[in-house]
């Protein structure tokens, strides 16, 4: 089938590169404003309690909890200065009621916690206009020029503007990764292939990927919230993927014209093996992606809708677009060489420095293995005490106003006045009723004398609303605080009434609830479905489980080293990042559904050509060192050439994109070099022929629907010389 394909790619080609035209430049200017329609952050679970208990707030008391704090501060005057007052006051009372809802400062609250130590500086807290995240930074996009006070140092933060400018952040940081990561990756192209012509196709891949995915992803937005978060994930994967199943494509193609095939003969067998693996390949990652719809969070959905298309648009292209143009293109891929032509080898067994070096592995198979799995686990050791945190203002750099908002909130001030696990409470009865309003007191007495608690007070009533305020000390995504959280909701409520939990604090407790329930059924989901992919690829029983396994391995040194860098703060002064002492929870899962996607990947290339060869030879030993050096090296510069943009990436200053590119670099050549290469190769040689081994009723389901990777039209020898280069 996928022959046949191949050669109605050649015969249809001219109609398919225009429509790949056509489709560029529509999805490229629709995709152009998808930035304008995604949402910030998006880490919470919306059916959380704790959102539940924002939305009862911000329709009974919207003053309370601010979407964003406003620093003024001038170094000569205080603010008991008339002068100080008049700027700061008149400055918010001119912000136009459409967009601000509420405000609170300091001259109407007399609140001490608004006003800092030394008297120089206080902040007003604001409510935006909106129901959701996007709604309300929509708002502040259109006061956020109208807040500097005349005369005064004015700085920015809270949630809805640090959102913001961690989105503005965001879409810079990627442009500035799009910019260095094209000619790196043009220059390792030319590299790879050795001429000028082959080397484009891969990148051109990449970049209507990334422009299909943009597109996409802005389609989305118009039925449901996507984060901003997105975006780096459709980078990434739009060019680093595109470009991996790009250099496949051309290098199959390359080798079959040295063999001596007409160009349709040439893309027919193209399809049927470069292209049957891009296929699993994809098809596997996607899989582990879509996993990710299964949380509750904006984020983690977010990621798999900018995946899910990243992958899936790379194999289109890759499959249909690429194939059109290399017919187009024929011999001339190999044209504007940049070296002289090399002897050609072949790919039979005994030749070949990627063959002796499989050799050389599978003789000292326990060495291998034993130091690898040694390595690994050495390297995960620090992922047993990882800690976890919420994001905030410290994912952004100093120069940031949020991050400058936080860090003057934390130092200059005695405490956040708006702090606080807040009970909201819908009640029986109105809440001024002299019933309820002695049960409510009596709520808060005893919510107040709650270990952990430093004191609680009724801080709001509105119909059959309240709300009691409990206050701690300490951080309020740290495990007390969450302790504490979980304590306040076993206090017996008010008859009849029902409490939900909101603050930051809350918020943590109920994401790592959400993250805790969800999680076995993931990967319950990404084990299941990716052993069936696998073994319809290969036809193997014990080939899916070492893949599983070796992921298992990889994804836990991953972790492990992140834990080791970014929450202990190791290597802080040479990445450029300050350490918060913990990871966001939904980033470990995120990183867990790409690295095991994309292990995958690299697992699907090696041993399609593995088991080619065994279709061919017959013996699983010679096989194995046949199929590393026919693909050995292709796949560790498709591995190098996915970490240029995932390095990129890894320069941004915001903490969360740091640590993705970081932890992905370190996962993908870990993965390639360590896991599929040095650790694949021995164990395929402790299981020898049982590695392709499976029993006769899947043996049979097998040959009748799996997909078969060395399916070659007949008459074709496998042993023909190949150039090297590819």
């Amino acid at each position: 089938m996928f022959e046949r394909f191949g050669r109605l790619l050649h015969r249809r080609r001219k109609p398919l590169l225009i429509l790949t035209l056509l489709f560029a430049v529509l999805s490229g200017t629709y995709g152009a404003g998808v930035f304008g329609s995604l949402t910030p952050l998006g880490f919470q679970d919306p059916g959380s309690d704790s959102e539940r208990a924002a939305q009862i707030a911000e329709d009974a008391f919207p003053q309370r909890t601010p979407d964003a704090v406003i620093v003024y501060r001038d170094e000569d005057r205080t603010v008991d200065d008339p002068s100080f007052q008049r700027a700061v006051v008149r400055q918010v009372e001119s912000l136009p009621k459409a967009d601000v809802t509420g405000y609170l400062h300091y001259w109407q609250t007399k609140m001490p916690a608004q006003v800092s130590h030394d008297r120089h500086a206080t902040y007003v807290a604001l409510n935006l206009h909106g129901s959701s995240e996007k709604a309300k930074e929509d708002a502040y996009k259109k006061i956020k020029d109208k807040l500097a006070a005349p005369g005064l140092e004015t700085l920015q933060g809270g949630t809805v503007p640090t959102g913001f400018q961690a989105g503005e952040k965001i879409e810079h940081d990627l442009r500035t990764a799009e910019i260095l990561s094209a000619p790196v990756l043009f220059l390792l192209l030319l590299i790879v292939f050795g001429g000028l012509t082959a080397a484009f196709l891969p990148l051109l891949v990449g970049v209507l990927s990334i422009v299909g995915s943009m597109a996409v992803l802005r389609s989305i937005s118009t039925v449901t919230d996507v984060s901003v978060f997105a975006m780096s994930l459709v980078t990434i994967l739009g060019l680093a993927v595109a470009i991996d199943y790009g250099l496949l494509i051309v290098s199959r193609y390359r080798e079959e014209l040295a063999r001596g095939h007409t160009g349709e003969e040439a893309l027919g067998r193209t399809v049927a093996t470069a292209g049957r693996t891009v296929v699993i390949s994809g098809v596997t990652v996607a899989t582990a992606l879509a996993g990710l719809t299964l949380f509750p969070s904006t984020f983690l959905k977010s990621m798999s809708y900018g995946g899910v298309a990243a992958v899936v648009l790379s194999v289109l292209f890759s499959l249909v677009a690429l194939p059109a143009l290399l017919a187009v293109l024929g011999p001339k891929v190999n044209a504007f060489p940049l070296r002289r032509k090399k002897s050609v080898h072949p790919t039979t067994a005994g030749e070949g420095s990627w063959y002796r070096f499989g050799h050389g592995l599978m003789r000292r198979r326990w060495i291998v293995v034993v130091g690898a799995v040694g390595l690994l686990l050495t390297l995960a050791l620090p992922f047993s005490k990882i800690e976890f945190g919420s994001i905030n203002a410290q994912q952004l750099p100093s120069s940031s106003q949020g991050r400058q908002v936080f860090t003057t909130m934390e130092r200059d001030f005695d405490g956040d006045a708006v702090k606080s696990i807040d009970s909201l409470l819908v009640l029986k009865s109105a809440a001024t009723s002299k019933e309820q309003g002695a049960e409510l007191q009596a709520y808060a007495e005893r919510l107040g004398a709650t270990e952990g608690a430093t004191g609680a007070r009724i801080t709001g009533t509105e119909g059959t609303t309240a709300r009691v305020s409990v206050t701690y000390d300490g951080n309020p995504v740290s495990t007390q605080a969450r302790d504490l959280v979980n304590r306040l909701k076993d206090v017996p409520e008010p008859p009849g009434a029902r409490a939900y939990f909101g603050g930051e604090s809350a918020v943590y407790d109920d994401t790592l609830d959400a993250l805790g329930e969800t999680l076995p059924w993931m990967l319950l989901y990404i084990a299941v479905t990716t052993y069936i992919l696998l073994f319809l690829a290969f036809g193997s029983v014990l080939l899916p489980l070492k893949a599983i396994a070796m992921n298992l391995l990889s994804l836990s040194a991953t972790f492990g080293v992140l834990v080791w860098i970014f929450q202990d703060g190791h290597l802080d002064g040479l990445l450029g990042f300050d350490p918060t002492g913990n990871i966001e929870p939904n980033m470990p899962i995120m990183l867990f559904a790409l690295i095991f996607g994309l292990s995958m990947d690299y697992e699907v290339f090696l041993v399609s050509r593995m088991k080619e060869q065994y279709d061919q030879l017959g013996e699983s030993t010679p096989a194995v060192a046949t199929g590393l050096q026919s693909i050995g090296r292709l796949v560790v510069s498709a591995a190098v050439l996915m970490c240029v943009p995932l390095a990129a990436i890894g320069m941004s200053d915001v903490l969360t994109m740091k640590l993705f590119g970081v932890g992905m670099v370190f996962a993908v050549l870990t993965d390639v070099l360590v896991v599929r290469i040095l650790l694949g190769t021995a164990v395929m040689r402790l299981l020898g022929r049982a590695a392709w081994w499976a029993p006769g009723p899947l043996a049979r389901f097998y040959t009748r629907y799996g997909i078969k990777e060395g399916d070659l039209p007949e008459g074709e020898p496998s042993e023909k010389p190949v150039p090297v280069g590819i």
